[in-house]
């Protein structure tokens, strides 16, 4: 069975948004009806995404430019740094209007509980839906997130950028729920690495990552290695078995210096979360590239 999927992401500072767009437009399954970006340059992302599904032979996907900014704080990540290679390749340009917000509450509006909302950066764009659209989350089918750390251990990046956000999200408004909420944070995603060299022997094999190789050329300038955050929450809404969830409720923290601080309490009646506290990696980097190679 298909699944509709609205894919949100700051691609363009990590290589894993790349490396997730590329799995969904891989993978049979996702019907994938539109790609939102956020935070700084947002329409220098909203590029890089035309770049990746042109290349696939997907140049109809709609791609809509989201939020470039936090909603009250400043933003940590203010550069799209991968976008520089971006120019090497064919793709849409993109104005700086903010058209993500009214484009996801469409498609959720004519697909009541069928989408899957799927955000790997911060979440501004989500948030500002909800906030606008109090009823959308009841709408969805799930939301799937990259977000957060639930062992202790600091703030995790997205959460971090936009903590209001992180916190509208995780239900600290008076917004509806989503039917599921899954989240795979660092605890999980940080057990699926793979060293430069290997990425660049793996890389090669797929045609798909073509203009990915280029993307992480510049991402291998500062990083020896890559951690597969955003691919792992991709291939959770295709196998959800590759992690294991518990049922928490999170409350995320909006004030220095803790802010975006996402904690967890595991009792109660009221647990609306998943978060992911086991990994199969193994699993994972079979499904992800064996999709790859479709």
């Amino acid at each position: 069975m298909n699944e509709k999927v609205l894919f949100d992401t700051d691609i363009g500072s990590d290589i894993d948004d790349a490396l997730a767009l590329a799995y969904l437009l891989r993978e049979p399954r996702c019907e994938l009806l539109g790609i939102t970006t956020v935070t700084s340059f947002p329409e220098q992302r909203a590029a890089m995404c035309s770049v990746i599904c042109r290349h696939a032979g997907r140049p109809d996907i709609p791609i809509h430019v989201g939020a470039p900014q936090a909603l009250m704080t400043e933003l940590v990540q203010k550069t799209a740094d991968q976008a520089v290679a971006a120019a090497a390749w064919d793709h849409a340009s993109f104005a700086k209007d903010n058209t993500a917000i009214e484009f996801l509450y469409r498609n959720i509006a004519a697909h009541p509980g069928e989408i899957t909302l799927l955000a790997v950066g911060p979440m501004t764009n989500v948030a500002l839906l909800f906030m606008a659209h109090p009823e959308a989350p009841a709408m969805l089918k799930r939301l799937v997130l990259m977000c957060g750390r639930f062992g202790g251990g600091g703030a995790e990046w997205n959460a971090r950028n936009d903590s209001h956000a992180a916190a509208v999200v995780y239900g600290n408004f008076s917004q509806s729920r989503p039917p599921l909420h899954y989240s795979c944070g660092l605890d999980v995603t940080t057990q699926c690495t793979m060293e430069r060299d290997e990425c660049r022997r793996k890389f090669a094999e797929y045609p798909i990552l073509a203009p990915i190789r280029d993307f992480a050329e510049v991402w291998f300038e500062r990083s020896p290695r890559v951690t597969f955050h955003d691919p792992l929450a991709a291939v959770s809404v295709f196998d959800p078995e590759v992690c294991g969830w518990h049922d928490v409720r999170i409350v995320v923290s909006t004030t220095p210096p803790t802010n975006g601080v996402t904690v967890p309490f595991y009792t109660g009646t009221d647990l609306p979360h998943k978060i992911g506290e086991t990994v199969d990696s193994a699993r994972f980097f079979e499904r992800y590239f064996s999709t790859l190679a479709r």
